[in-house]
């Protein structure tokens, strides 16, 4: 490619990547919104470094948002090459026989006005489907397939195909290995799981996704989890995660519960609460949490007061492993006994020594003689608000936003349509009837996940373009007028890479790939974890935390955009080594470099960047091979279609 329009290419995503990084990730709360000034007790966790996750929103007189995402998409989209060709399918049925999603959708963007945006082209659709159901793009002969068939229902085909793909259980497992923070260190304030129990987590989850167990059961399994081997019993590692340090066993029962109610439920003001009645703290975050208080939340921390994570020595074993059980170490109710630990005393009220189980939404209590666990994952998992948060995270995956944003911070007093908050309070769903409506759909549908990812993948809504035309409103992004777009994973940056350049890794993990029942991997989407793999905080490792994947503790997985970031894509060794044209027989340029020009150009375009040139980029790239070196040409054109914003961004 020529000199001029290389060095633009440079220039495009360093800025993009400087740029976009400037844009707050979530709306923040107008400054007259802020909570109460620091009380005593900073060793709470919402005073502590997790604070501004637990500020992102807010309520009060008069709100003011930062529509991040809309911008981003504005951003991304207006650089976008155009490519003509590839049909709008289905199209013509664009208002005929709207699904949930676009009965409400498309009813409440024509109450503000909204125009939506186009249907996106089967191109787009194709790349978009695949890398959001899958993680990894698609191949150039599967695009070639798809978008010269005819057929009208190629796009549900194709959403069937990749839900039942390999690649959709890589995702999901990492994916659900986030949201459970499943990882072998201690982390900051808990124990460690130990390669083994992490491994055991992983192996459980995958196994969970490919088989597509109900969600409920899923969850289920998790909270009333009980066994005697951490390493062999993947669910434990549930519990075992919830431990913290420092404190008496309330603290880790709290934990255990702030964590069951956020992952679950979408509460993540309950683990304030576990702290301090509401009053005084929460007034401007939730006019739910407003109201809550301390006594309610041993209630309901009381659900794990009968549970005890053991630690297991045994001879000539390196780690432990950990037990967990029911009824044995703790027999009485949740105990006001406390002066010390990570939350702030535990006091009697009056003459009340102990809290019951009491699960402070409906009331509802243990069965006489019912395992305590078993009966917190029975309300929990039977709880509207749990199809509620489930949908609002999935959501978030396939639209960029959540329904309820952020998907942690729900608040139960201003989900209810038909009783609306009292003013200044407005309700916190963008759609409120949506979002129940959808829950309603996956209570109905058996907690199947593969079918609510299907409902939200075959919607009009999920396949309207990127691309905008006329005047975008920034208020219209909780419309969900247009697709928004979302910075790749850092994994499926590293899979689109070697998938599309064939040159393939074989990454030998320390304490994974080495043990019984794993081999060795390729594809990042298949680690077991998010720190220090695959090379044990080495290069490759070093160029994926560029990407901001996250640690699953304190630090979670991030879209923003760096200078860092644009460095490693224009000269990372993992990126460099792999736009060569040797190996002749693997590479991606190695088996294209002695074709014709022409089909040379289109199939590194195919394969990266899952579409062919527009007439401008084809021009560009034929007239740059006709000058100089062509190898050096060629590689040099491989090297700009893996730094442009489309193969950076799932658009």
């Amino acid at each position: 490619m020529g000199d001029k329009c290389f060095r633009l290419i440079v220039v495009m995503f360093v800025v993009l990547a400087c740029g976009f990084s400037q844009i707050p990730e979530q709306p923040e709360a107008d400054a007259r919104d802020e909570a109460p000034a620091l009380p005593d007790h900073t060793e709470c966790l919402f005073f502590g470094p997790q604070r501004e996750r637990l500020l992102k929103t807010g309520v009060a007189e008069k709100e003011t948002v930062v529509f991040a995402l809309g911008s981003l998409t504005e951003g991304v989209a207006t650089r976008l090459a155009f490519v003509p060709g590839g049909s709008r399918t289905d199209a013509s049925r664009k208002y005929e026989k709207l699904s949930t999603i676009d009965r409400y959708l498309f009813a409440d963007m024509q109450a503000n006005g909204a125009a939506p945006a186009d249907p996106t082209n089967d191109f787009e659709f194709i790349r978009r489907a695949t890398l959001d159901i899958t993680g990894r793009i698609p191949t150039p002969g599967r695009v070639i397939s798809f978008t010269s068939n005819a057929s009208p229902g190629k796009r549900a085909t194709l959403i069937d195909e990749l839900l039942a793909s390999p690649e959709y259980t890589d995702k999901w497992t990492m994916y659900f290995g986030d949201l459970y923070t499943n990882r072998a260190g201690q982390g900051a304030v808990g124990i460690p799981r130990f390669n083994e129990g992490r491994n055991a987590f992983h192996a459980w989850i995958r196994a969970a996704v490919a088989a597509n167990k109900p969600y409920n059961q899923m969850a289920a399994d998790l909270i009333s989890a009980k066994g005697s081997n951490s390493f062999q019993q993947g669910e434990l590692n549930w519990m075992v995660g919830g431990v913290v340090t420092g404190g008496p066993q309330q603290d880790i029962w709290d934990a255990q519960t702030a964590v069951t109610m956020e992952t679950f439920l979408g509460l993540g003001h309950v683990n304030c609460v576990l702290c301090h009645n509401g009053r005084g703290h929460l007034d401007s975050l939730s006019l739910w949490g407003k109201s809550a208080t301390r006594a309610q939340a041993w209630g309901l921390a009381s659900f794990m007061s009968h549970a005890a994570v053991v630690t297991v020595r045994e001879a000539n074993v390196a780690n432990q492993h950990y037990a967990v059980e029911d009824d044995t170490r703790y027999r009485t109710d949740y105990a006001l006994n406390t002066t010390t630990g990570n939350r702030p005393t535990r006091a009697p009220i009056g003459t009340q020594r102990t809290v019951p189980p009491v699960y402070f939404f409906s009331g509802a209590k243990p069965a006489a003689g019912e395992n305590y666990r078993a009966a917190f994952a029975k309300v929990v998992t039977s709880d509207f608000q749990f199809a509620r948060a489930t949908v609002n995270y999935l959501w978030k995956e396939y639209f960029g936003r959540g329904i309820v944003d952020p998907v942690n911070q729900f608040d139960p007093a201003r989900l209810d349509p038909d009783n609306p908050p009292p003013e200044p309070w407005t309700l916190q769903p963008s759609n409120a009837r949506l979002l129940n409506a959808l829950a309603k759909d996956f209570i109905d549908g058996g907690y199947d996940l593969k079918a609510l990812m299907r409902q939200i993948a075959n919607s009009q809504a999920y396949q309207l373009s990127s691309r905008y035309n006329g005047q975008w409103n920034p208020a219209w992004e909780k419309l969900f007028a247009r697709k928004f777009v979302r910075r790749l994973w850092a994994e499926e940056i590293h899979d689109a890479i070697v998938q599309s350049s064939n040159v393939k890794p074989n990454y030998v993990i320390r304490g994974f790939t080495d043990q019984p029942g794993f081999a060795p991997v390729s594809f990042a989407m298949q680690f077991p974890e998010t720190i220090n793999m695959p090379d044990g905080g080495g290069a490759v490792s070093r160029f994926l935390d560029s990407f901001l994947r996250g640690n699953r503790d304190e630090d979670d997985r991030r879209q923003e955009g760096s200078l860092l970031q644009a460095l490693g894509m224009m000269n990372d060794n993992f990126v460099m080594s792999r736009i060569r044209a040797t190996p002749a027989a693997v590479s991606l340029l190695g088996q294209n470099i002695n074709l014709p020009d022409d089909q040379l150009v289109s199939n590194l375009f195919l394969a990266v960047l899952s579409r062919f040139p527009n007439d401008a980029e084809r021009a560009a790239a034929l007239a740059s091979l006709k000058t100089g070196t062509r190898v050096q040409k060629a590689e040099n054109l491989l090297w700009s279609l893996y730094n442009k914003v489309d193969f950076l961004f799932n658009y």
